[in-house]
């Protein structure tokens, strides 16, 4: 398309959200497409798109040609007839630059002004002279000045930063890169742009590969090639691999690279070059990325260490059933033999695993290994019998916020995330390490199946050799999100003790929840075991009717004045019109309806209401919140009305109060509704649970167990029981490539000798976990 064309087109400036469809034999797609800018007559700041194109990347802004349609059934829609990746001009990189937050007070309708008055050339101009800074309109002379000192302050940068605007690259990338190659930079940008994929953390393939290609750059460049591979293994972690096996990692980077006749010797011999190089592991035809090949195998040798050193004080079976004798009476319950054997071989063992589904008394028996480690070493539980913090021999901790929370509720003893316990910055330091280790006599790690192989290693480095580990999970929920499946392999290879409790103590009591979950955890489950009971409901509905199912449930509950903070809608993925999504915008709505009182920001394609149940997205270590908890908006203030003079939203997470900024509302969404991973390690009073054919290719065995076991009182699957039996049935094949067992097998063999009486016949087999995309619940 020529210039003359494109300028007499209309078009639509944005970038990918999401692809809805794409047919990969004629590349005929449906995208969500966010709106930067157009020249047509829309106003909504996302629309659906459709056309023939491939492999279009997400964070890259693309210019989109076509015309506006109404489809008669999904609305207005944009038919794309061509498209280019859009490179800004000079100008607006300069404005971008000077609206970035390097410079205080400036905004972007205040540095078009500048560049509107002082031209392409306003950096050098107001370096050469600030006093031009008092001739632009609304520009107050304190900002002024911090303008002109902060440009001078950054000078020669300025000149790269706008460059690599055009670029695409950010701004925080553009200091990174600077930092490290000065003047250099640009040289990179226009001769190899791959080599920043190995040499700087963040830079990524996709952003490398459209510099390269606004560049003219060969396609088949060697450091094209090694860099796919980079992008490939990046890609495996997402779905939780710690390795590829040679021929898949093959298979990926010809994926990657579209190139159809790139001879495999070639990927082959690049792969091995960048081994050579330490870029990657290359070893028994398995490719690593360095930094999972050393946290996979330092874990094994932290592990290693731990079970090295012994257990000194140890009690026999007749004192330790006393002292068992004692906590009944005290707590007034009844342990039963299996929970006794944990409790026994918990105290015993240097590490030991504790696995169990719902109310088969894995909190019961951690209280009793607590009291009884107390009473042996004559210790007190009480924190506040201790002069020094330091001295306390309990240390608590689970991954997740919420986790830490009904830890710390179930036993009256303070926990924490792993993260806050070992001190992390937020990015890649723990203040706890092997140098700096915790203080504490005995470690329980609640809810491991969560914690994957980076964090794993970290922790059990910084943990003493003198210190016993107790980690507490169930192997039947879904993995970690990040890359290894630590928790199963620990307990497959059976070199570590183990308990599994199995009798179910509160099905006693009645619960048709948990005795739903054991049913499917021993793939029992039939349509007769479903029927309403005290606190079971399934209703019958389809997609289409998911929405007014819920809603009705929760204008009931309103009705009958229940809690509604106690109500938890849990669904298994974002998209489809019975999404999360869809649900969030329902329920707030309904719970939170709009009033002329209650203030609101909109950012995207949310609104932000004063009074919203809002999820955290990320860890934010300095404020003390964590990814997955669970907040409320209690205050939005305007620019104008705080001294950092910048619109803010305040959330309350139980006792801490959270400032977020237009820069951060990305780490918070809605969270009447959210995503059955994001529940993982949580509990609810009343669990709604929609279970419909639209989320088939999400539904398995564990990711419905996992969703069924975080409700407590009272649990309302809505949906179609074919899909639920179906996701109940389907159990994940696809194998999440680890080599923990392999390595623990070769460090504790010598162990493994000497405690025979502990641990069983180790074995060699890689495990076999299910494993999902994060791609497929983001």
């Amino acid at each position: 398309m020529d210039n003359e064309e494109v300028d007499n087109q209309g078009y639509i400036k944005g970038d990918i959200v999401f692809t809805i469809f794409e047919n990969a034999s004629n590349h005929f797609s449906i995208v969500k497409i966010n709106v930067h800018e157009t020249t047509e007559t829309y106003e909504e700041k996302d629309i659906v798109a459709k056309g023939y194109f491939a492999n279009l990347q997400k964070g890259v802004v693309y210019q989109f040609f076509g015309e506006l349609e109404t489809h008669p059934r999904f609305g207005v829609q944009y038919n794309i007839s061509s498209y280019q990746t859009y490179v800004p001009e000079t100008k607006e990189a300069v404005i971008t630059y000077l609206s970035s937050e390097l410079f205080e007070g400036v905004g972007k309708k205040t540095a078009t002004a500048i560049v509107d008055h002082l031209g392409e050339q306003a950096v050098t101009k107001i370096l050469e002279d600030p006093e031009l800074l008092a001739n632009i309109p609304n520009l107050n002379q304190k900002t002024a000045r911090t303008l002109a000192a902060t440009l001078k302050a950054h000078q020669g940068f300025e000149q790269i930063a706008v460059k690599l605007t055009k670029y695409g690259i950010g701004l925080k990338m553009a200091q990174e890169l600077y930092t490290l190659y000065k003047e250099e930079t640009m040289r990179y940008i226009q001769e190899d742009p791959y080599h920043f994929v190995f040499e700087v953390e963040g830079f990524s393939f996709i952003t490398a590969d459209k510099i390269a290609e606004l560049n003219q750059l060969s396609t088949t460049h060697p450091n094209r090639i090694r860099a796919s591979c980079i992008h490939a293994l990046q890609l495996s972690v997402l779905d939780g691999h710690v390795y590829l096996p040679l021929i898949d990692c093959i298979q990926k980077m010809k994926t990657v690279l579209q190139e159809i006749k790139l001879e495999e010797s070639v990927i082959v011999e690049q792969i091995e070059m960048l081994s050579q190089h330490k870029n990657i592991i290359l070893q028994d035809e398995k490719v690593y990325l360095p930094s999972l090949y050393y946290a996979e195998d330092h874990f094994s040798s932290h592990l290693k260490r731990l079970m090295q050193h012994k257990v000194q004080t140890k009690t026999t079976d007749a004192e330790l059933m006393r002292m068992i004798g004692d906590i009944e009476e005290e707590e007034i319950l009844s342990y039963g033999e299996e929970q006794f054997t944990a409790i026994k071989r918990a105290l015993d063992s240097k590490v030991m695993i504790l696995t169990g589904g719902p109310g088969t008394g894995k909190t019961t028996v951690i209280k009793g290994i607590l009291k009884a480690y107390a009473e042996i070493h004559n210790e007190s539980l009480d924190r506040h019998d201790y002069d020094k913090k330091a001295d306390y021999p309990f240390v608590l901790t689970a991954p997740t916020g919420r986790a830490a929370k009904r830890l710390q509720e179930s036993t009256g003893i303070k926990a924490m995330t792993i993260h806050r316990l070992l001190g992390w910055d937020g990015e890649q330091t723990f203040e706890k390490n092997e140098y700096e280790q915790l203080d504490g006599k005995y470690l329980i790690v609640d809810e491991f199946s969560m914690v994957d192989t980076w964090l794993a290693n970290h922790l059990f480095k910084a943990i003493p050799k003198d210190m016993q580990v107790l980690l507490v999970g169930d192997e039947d929920q879904l993995p970690s999100v990040g890359p290894g499946q630590v928790l199963a392999d620990l307990y497959d290879s059976e070199l570590i003790p183990y308990v599994t409790l199995n009798e179910v103590y509160r099905q006693k009591e009645g619960s048709k929840i948990i005795q739903l979950a054991h049913q499917i955890k021993h793939n029992q489950c039939t349509e007769a075991d479903i029927q309403q009971s005290a606190d079971f409901s399934f209703i019958p509905c389809t997609t289409s009717q998911v929405l007014e199912v819920v809603e009705t449930i929760m204008t009931k509950a309103k009705d009958k004045e229940k809690p509604l903070e106690d109500i938890q809608i849990l669904a298994p993925m974002y998209k489809t019109d019975a999404g999360i999504t869809e649900i969030n915008k329902q329920m707030q709505t309904l719970i939170n309806p709009k009033t002329k009182q209650k203030r609101e920001r909109s950012f995207y394609d949310k609104v932000f209401r004063v009074g919203d149940r809002v999820l955290q997205l990320v860890n934010q270590p300095e404020d003390h919140v964590y990814n997955g908890d669970i907040g409320e908006i209690v205050q939005i203030f305007t620019a104008k009305e705080n001294e950092e003079n910048e619109e803010q939203l305040i959330v309350q997470f139980d006792e801490n109060e959270v400032v977020y900024t237009r820069k951060t509302y990305g780490n918070i969404t809605h969270a009447y509704c959210i995503s059955i991973h994001k529940s993982q390690g949580s509990e609810f009073p009343i669990v709604i649970l929609p279970i419909v054919r639209a989320y088939r290719r999400m539904l398995r065995k564990n990711l419905l167990y996992t969703a069924i076991t975080r409700s407590k009182q009272s649990l309302i699957i809505c949906g179609e029981k074919e899909a639920f039996f179906q996701g109940i049935e389907t159990i994940e094949m696809d194998q999440r490539y680890t080599t923990l067992p392999s390595r623990l097998s070769q460090k504790l063999s010598d162990e493994e000798q000497e405690n025979k009486e502990d641990m069983m016949e180790a074995t060699d087999i890689a495990g076999e976990e299910d494993s999902l995309s994060p791609y497929d619940f983001m």
